[in-house]
């Protein structure tokens, strides 16, 4: 979800441009999955979670921060499903897309000055997320976020939302290529030692990040991007809840 102001040329020209296709139209696909390969190995323990509308039900926080700083700039502001579809890319992104570039700066410095600070105003984790959670780290397997977000902001948020013991690894992205790119992803799974089974997540991005590091998909229709445009990504798996993640996951041994 939206990181920090930093350089975003990539995102702009690149990445935003195959978020709707997914990272395997773009030609990031390590390797191809067998039916098989959702079963746990030894060797694959970790399972890979976004975290804005996929852990948490957080967007209208963000949306409100996000439309704060055109109000305190006297901008026009866009409507909430305009910043919405947009949710997943990385902060000065979303602005550039919808802002005047010379203001770009003023809104994404405004959005982290107040967001911090209305973070916990509505969010909370979705309903059921805390138990598959905790079921998934008795079973054995090892969890992490994967997030846009910065890896400092991320962790103050999922300490907020209680989640932090829950999880073993929170990783934000700080200044590398941002999703559907797996970086974000692999430096998750490298913090686990660990390989990793599934990639959770509520956009396409996510989707694209998860296949192009070799993780089968799971995508949630609670979060960002509506069913029609989920599938657009063609997910391994596409589920209102988190229920169809635990069947396929038992206990290791």
């Amino acid at each position: 979800m939206p990181s920090g102001c930093s350089a975003v040329a990539r995102s702009l020209s690149g990445w935003a441009a195959v978020s709707a296709r997914g990272a395997r139209d773009a030609g990031y696909v390590s390797r191809t999955l067998s039916p098989d390969s959702s079963l746990p190995s030894r060797a694959a323990r970790g399972i890979v979670f976004d975290l804005d509308g996929t852990l948490v039900d957080s967007l209208p926080d963000i949306i409100s921060s996000f439309l704060h700083g055109f109000e305190a700039l006297g901008l026009p502001s866009p409507g909430a499903e305009q910043v919405r579809a947009l949710i997943g890319e990385p902060l000065e992104a979303m602005y550039a897309e919808l802002a005047p570039g010379e203001h770009v700066a003023a809104l994404c410095a405004h959005y982290r000055e107040y967001y911090p600070r209305h973070f916990t105003d509505h969010s909370r984790p979705f309903p059921g997320v805390v138990e598959a959670l905790t079921t998934l780290r008795e079973r054995g397997y090892l969890l992490a976020v994967a997030t846009t977000k910065r890896t400092d902001m991320a962790r103050r948020f999922v300490e907020a939302m209680g989640l932090s013991p829950l999880l073993h690894h929170v990783q934000g992205t700080d200044g590398f290529a941002h999703k559907p790119a797996p970086d974000v992803v692999l430096r998750a799974l490298a913090a686990l030692g660990t390989q990793g089974l599934w990639m959770v997540g509520d956009t396409t991005l996510d989707m694209g990040a998860g296949r192009a590091a070799g993780l089968r998909t799971y995508a949630l229709t609670w979060g960002t991007h509506p069913k029609e445009l989920l599938r657009t990504a063609e997910p391994d798996l596409l589920e209102p809840d988190l229920g169809a993640l635990l069947a396929r996951l038992p206990p290791l041994g």
